[in-house]
């Protein structure tokens, strides 16, 4: 079975994202949050770093709950910055806090970040045909001067691009991907 080229064939971690979760159309504002946040760690980093401390995120940033991450205090903070299980960078966190709250007004703006998000291709998957994954493309660009003018932090737009694909608004996976 041939997976897309970027996919360590021997991580299991990584063939089970590759197979069940990335480019699957996704929903659901909890999952989109938590992704949103994953994929704002990831910057400066490679994706199976990130993959790797997945459930560690989860526990320290109580299950990606929005309205308790949007409430982080000091001393949680500060509590996050001693947890060697997760990434460790103070901005990140900081930015992590902001975007909640961000996430949250986009959330009563549109009724929800699902609606706001894929209201930018009318609900349609964007199927790559040519072979080639780009870093960034107009509509990253786009949404990502979008959510800087919100106010989020570490949403360029090659983040924004990773993220569509991941939740499934991009369809990149390689011509000869079982998944194409």
């Amino acid at each position: 079975m041939k997976r897309c080229f970027w996919v360590d064939e021997k991580s299991e971690i990584y063939i089970k994202y590759h197979d069940e979760e990335w480019g699957v159309p996704k929903h659901d504002d909890h999952e989109l949050f938590e992704l949103l946040i994953l994929e704002s760690f990831q910057a400066g980093l490679s994706w199976i770093t990130v993959l790797k401390k997945r459930e560690a995120f989860r526990v320290a940033f109580d299950n990606f709950d929005i309205d308790k991450i949007i409430n982080y205090d000091n001393k949680k903070i500060h509590q996050l910055m001693q947890n060697p299980e997760i990434i460790r960078c103070k901005n990140k966190i900081l930015a992590a806090i902001n975007n909640a709250k961000i996430f949250k007004e986009i959330q009563k703006e549109f009724g929800s970040f699902s609606k706001y998000i894929w209201g930018y291709t009318e609900n349609k998957v964007i199927k790559n045909t040519s072979g080639i994954i780009p870093a960034s493309t107009p509509l990253s660009d786009k949404i990502s001067k979008d959510l800087k003018k919100r106010g989020m932090k570490y949403v360029g737009s090659v983040i924004i691009y990773s993220y569509l694909q991941a939740i499934g608004i991009f369809d990149d996976h390689d011509i000869q991907c079982f998944k194409y």
